[in-house]
């Protein structure tokens, strides 16, 4: 949708896009070489350290939702949406404790669904799977819209142009590395990641009045500065819950914390949820400027890059450019090898082909990352909806699984039937209240259903669990 006036010229956005696409590619191919087993291939390993722990897990979670989102929160919410994206970094914190005890009972583990599937049964592991594979697609294909859009805002490059260029470069990356490619991109995905917010951070805070801002909000966008905004208040609550189930159930943490060594997935995340906390505040803020600067955002989801860009001018666009390119790059990486995963190892090998070699789960692996693109790339072509609409459709869903893999990993009463109705009942009501209420409640109603049905079924119907059943090495 070419409806912006792009800062950089075509021109110079195509080479940097070129650029760009050689080098992940490259370095890509470059670390992959280690992935010579299926074991490397899906778990790097087994073997990764704090440094690419931490640095993989905040690049992952620095999303365009992070960079594009938290923007278009505060633009439409305030200064509760601009702080509503930012609890999206309790995922990390609180899922720090849970990687150390998904380690400590599944060792040889590989995807969240086999914990499921374990520890629930085949009733509850197909209900997550669903939710847990349209999950992975939902991001994945904001994250393709998020690329057309951001190099059409920046530099005039098509919409279907650039998402097809991020798309065909992540396949590609992943295709030959695994998650090795994926572990070893982030990490210098998220050096640049860091350097570039803090030279946009100053150059922003240099180029503003904070005083002609807030007096310019008070007089034309009052109820941006109010706290009494009652639908952003629902959003601290439901981003909040979002942000956790999004972490607590997708495989894309939980391959990570099956990758790291034993005493790293609690470190990893707890620091990458402190470097990554600030970030989409200070994304958000930039947007909250953009009234006093008279700039005219005809589509919410591109305020932050277009904010950026224009205070900064084109040294600060073509750092713009990098560092969400890089932050789009990291996020589909991971999703395209943990959603590969799940569908290699929970549908193909636990339901179709048990008895598949290991070189012929690799080849369906690459089968899969290949197919995952291809129906990305034609679901984004015609550009559905808003980022914030797309993707908050799967909200409520996650919601419905945070409770059953807490109490699943910690609570011996917790049952199958307990599991099953939370996550059902939990995803029906919270996707009735998407379509009746608003995105900015569906979370919330979502995991406030699950809880309830966890509870009441783990003190109707208590399970006796053991938990040597969840390590499958013993089998």
């Amino acid at each position: 949708m070419e409806h912006q006036s792009e800062i950089l010229s075509p021109t110079t956005g195509y080479i940097l896009l070129g650029i760009l696409a050689v080098v992940w590619i490259c370095l890509g191919i470059y670390w992959g070489r280690k992935a010579k087993s299926l074991d490397g291939f899906m778990l790097a390993g087994r073997n990764v350290g704090l440094a690419f722990g931490t640095a993989t897990a905040m690049a992952t979670w620095v999303t365009s939702n992070t960079t594009m989102l938290a923007p278009q929160f505060a633009l439409q919410l305030g200064i509760w949406g601009m702080l509503a994206y930012s609890t999206a970094a309790f995922g990390l914190f609180l899922f720090a404790p849970l990687a150390k005890r998904i380690k400590q009972l599944m060792p040889k583990g590989y995807t969240s669904g086999d914990f499921i599937r374990l520890r629930y049964g085949k009733p509850a592991w197909y209900v997550f799977l669903v939710i847990s594979i349209f999950y992975g697609f939902t991001w994945l294909v904001s994250m393709g819209m998020a690329g057309g859009i951001l190099l059409n805002a920046l530099a005039g490059i098509p919409y279907q142009v650039g998402m097809s260029v991020i798309l065909f470069v992540c396949v590609t990356y992943t295709l030959f590395g695994g998650l090795y490619a994926v572990i070893g991109t982030d990490y210098i995905q998220s050096l640049i990641i860091m350097v570039g917010i803090v030279v946009l951070g100053a150059g922003v805070l240099y180029s503003i009045n904070m005083e002609v801002v807030y007096t310019d909000l008070h007089a034309q966008k009052p109820m941006l500065i109010s706290v009494l905004l009652p639908a952003a208040i629902m959003a601290i609550f439901n981003n909040l819950l979002f942000g956790i189930g999004e972490v607590f159930h997708s495989n894309v943490w939980w391959s990570r914390a099956f990758a790291m060594r034993k005493g790293v997935g609690q470190k990893a995340y707890l620091l990458a949820g402190l470097m990554w906390l600030p970030i989409p505040v200070g994304a958000g803020f930039i947007a909250l400027t953009s009234s006093s600067l008279g700039i005219n955002i005809t589509s919410p989801d591109m305020v932050g890059p277009l904010m950026a860009a224009h205070i900064l001018g084109t040294v600060g666009t073509v750092i713009v450019f990098v560092v969400f390119f890089c932050s789009l790059a990291s996020s589909i990486d991971s999703l395209l090898a943990a959603t590969s995963d799940l569908i290699v190892e929970d549908i193909y090998k636990k339901m179709i082909n048990p008895a598949a070699p290991e070189e012929k789960a690799r080849r369906v692996s690459a089968y899969v990352i290949i197919g995952l693109g291809i129906v990305a790339w034609l679901v984004c072509l015609p550009r559905i909806g808003t980022l914030a609409t797309v993707l908050f459709f799967a909200g409520p869903m996650v919601a419905s699984t945070i409770y059953p893999i807490v109490t699943g990993l910690f609570w011996k009463t917790a049952g199958a039937a307990g599991a099953l109705w939370a996550m059902v009942a939990g995803s029906v009501a919270g996707l009735f209240a998407y379509f009746t209420v608003g995105w900015y409640a569906a979370s919330l109603i979502g995991a406030t259903v699950s809880i309830t049905v966890t509870f009441v079924f783990a003190k109707w119907r208590p399970g006796r669990f053991d938990w040597a059943k969840l390590n499958e090495s013993n089998v």
